[in-house]
């Protein structure tokens, strides 16, 4: 069969797929993009909708059109996590974020890509991956239109998301590349955009409920009558019936009993550290296909973004010097794991310490500990606390003081981990001594909890 030839072949027209194109084709690279939704239909994901701001992504594509286009909410200046023990705990944020359309903002970044030069095949299903007799990734088969076709490139970007199937049909035998990935470092999630008559008197929060299978429902408002609600599971716990378990919640919710559902989808997401390493000969993993999501909360959309902003950048200059193998793609695994990829890593032991411990302790014990310090937690993986607000914390939790203590032992360990993601080795050779040394944390943190590991 005739096969089509292109400097680039982007897979997935999410965030990181959109990004990757739209930064490859303004560098001058001849990219196609392919996307198994129509056009009308593309850029609609499941998604909790709620990022930090612009500020978080590449300079690519027109950012202030973005903004003005589908952020529907930018005075998101607080958190606010519901107990149902006791007194919700409300923390303020120390800059405002936002809450968008996603399916506009999903229209407006593949626009972007399209403008800046990317063909965009809509409707086209990728089936196979292509690799020469060295194992090079030389790029896909797609059926497209009902017919067959093959797609050359010099690198493949894979931005197909969770449980990628390129990944599934890559022999990625000899190369470094993160094949250490099972259903259980996912989770399943649902979510629904509700209108309300009436505005809500929390418009200017993001607000989290804990569930029973150690995971949470969350109430987003890209208006004051336009809500985002959803809720997750990890895949290791109990299955969870998501409808019903939302259904049940929202009844319970006067400001939404008498909302209109006006979408509902859903999605299975990374709840992993990121890939030890997204490349290979030819092919680079970027965004949720490479876990490069928060383990704890679940944001994604920046770091999709950056990594797939950094993937095309080292993709066009292998490119130029007609070397992209492992080693001259293996940058790109360094800007990820010591940038976001350092802090998610740390929030990942905080996650299987979580795993390890009962839901109604865990809700207890965030119920006493001061709200900035846990939020920094859950998105930074570390925070710090003065003298007197240790001592008032250590008062109120007495009766948690074994968890806490083990709590305290796993921020250090996230420390170490911190530290060794900022020292990733700048080439494959130096790897395995790496990875050897994350795992002996890894291994130290599964004896100190006692859960079970997770890789």
């Amino acid at each position: 069969m005739p096969a089509e030839a292109y400097d680039m072949v982007v897979v997935g027209g999410g965030t990181a797929g959109a990004f990757a194109a739209a930064t490859a084709a303004s560098e001058g690279l001849d990219v196609v993009l392919l996307e198994r939704k129509p056009r009308e239909k593309a850029g609609h994901i499941a998604c909790g909708d709620a990022i930090k701001g612009t500020s978080t992504f590449p300079d690519v594509i027109d950012l202030d059109y973005l903004k003005d286009e589908s952020f529907t909410n930018q005075n998101v200046t607080r958190a606010v996590f519901e107990n149902p023990a006791g007194d919700d705990l409300d923390v303020p944020f120390r800059a405002p974020g936002a809450v968008l359309d996603r399916k506009r903002y999903g229209e407006i970044i593949l626009e972007e890509a399209e403008r800046l030069g990317t063909e965009m095949h809509y409707d086209t299903v990728v089936q196979d991956v292509t690799q020469d007799d060295d194992g090079r990734v030389t790029g896909v088969r797609a059926k497209r239109n009902g017919k067959t076709v093959e797609y050359d490139a010099e690198v493949t970007i894979d931005g197909a998301g969770a449980l990628s199937l390129l990944q599934d049909k890559t022999d990625f035998s000899g190369t470094q590349f993160d094949t250490n990935v099972s259903y259980s470092q996912f989770c399943s999630a649902y979510r629904e955009v509700i209108d309300v008559p009436e505005p809500v008197d929390y418009d200017d929060a993001i607000v989290f409920k804990p569930t029973e299978e150690l995971g949470y429902l969350w109430y987003f408002p890209r208006s004051a009558t336009e809500i985002n609600v959803g809720l997750g599971f990890q895949m290791t716990e109990e299955p969870m019936k998501l409808v019903e378990v939302l259904k049940e919640d929202i009844r319970s919710r006067p400001e939404l009993r008498n909302g209109t559902v006006t979408d509902k989808l859903g999605a299975a997401l990374p709840t992993r550290r990121p890939y030890d390493s997204a490349v290979a000969p030819g092919f680079i993993a970027a965004g949720d296909s490479a876990g490069h999501v928060n383990p704890t909360t679940g944001g994604g959309i920046p770091g999709a973004a950056k990594s797939a902003h950094w993937a095309a950048k080292h993709a066009v200059r292998a490119i130029s010097e007609g070397d992209v193998s492992e080693a001259n793609l293996w940058e790109y695994n360094r800007d990820v794991m010591t940038d976001f990829g350092k802090r998610f890593a740390a929030i990942d032991l905080y996650n299987i310490w979580g795993m390890a411990h009962e839901m109604d302790e865990l809700v207890e014990i965030v119920s006493l500990l001061p709200g900035q310090q846990l939020l920094d937690s859950l998105s930074k993986g570390s925070s710090e606390m003065s003298l007197g607000l240790k001592l008032e914390t250590i008062v109120k939790t007495f009766g948690h003081w074994d968890s806490l203590y083990e709590l305290y032992r796993v921020r250090k360990r996230a420390k170490e981990i911190t530290t060794l993601y900022n020292a990733y080795p700048a080439s494959p050779d130096a790897f395995d001594a790496w990875q050897k040394n994350r795992d002996r944390v890894m291994d130290d943190l599964y004896e100190l909890t006692g859960a079970d590991p997770k890789y």
